[in-house]
């Protein structure tokens, strides 16, 4: 499988397929909105703001499964991102990443860049880098902020 076999559901619950994205450079985050990484959004925002026009697209799958680090509804998630960080790329609706009800887009994720403290997501804000072409070719902590992988962005685009 490659990753525009997935399909993932949007805040609204609409199935979305990702190779819709075929072709894009992607950078993939599980996000929480009461979290110290949150605002990390600022940076994303501002990758997207630079990027999207050479084919760069965030998504941003919310994640309750680190601390209860995102609560809200899907509708409040939106919200907050929009009003507080003047967010505009694509948000999805809330994702679990590890474990027994993990979705199937982080488990090829994981499959692909396993990460230096095994395959597991640590904590919100872990960033994953697909080229063009659907390879996964990076994964980033939740403690690289967005800005220290526009190098590598730059690249891929």
């Amino acid at each position: 499988m490659s990753i525009y076999d997935y399909k993932v559901k949007d805040v609204v619950g609409e199935e979305v397929s990702l190779s819709a994205y075929e072709g894009k450079v992607l950078l993939i985050v599980n996000t929480a909105t009461g979290c110290g990484f949150t605002p990390q959004y600022d940076g994303l925002q501002d990758l997207y703001d630079k990027y999207a026009e050479q084919g760069l697209e965030i998504l941003d799958f919310p994640c309750n499964q680190f601390g209860h680090q995102a609560p809200g509804s899907e509708e409040e998630i939106v919200d907050f991102c929009q009003l507080r960080y003047g967010v505009t790329f694509k948000q999805f609706a809330k994702v679990e990443v590890n474990g027994a009800n993990e979705i199937p887009l982080y488990t090829y994720l994981k499959e692909q860049k396993g990460g230096v403290m095994g395959k597991n997501i640590k904590w919100n804000f872990t960033k994953f880098l697909v080229d063009r072409k659907g390879n996964v070719v990076g994964r980033f902590a939740p403690t690289v902020k967005p800005e220290e992988i526009e190098g590598k962005i730059k690249e891929v685009l």
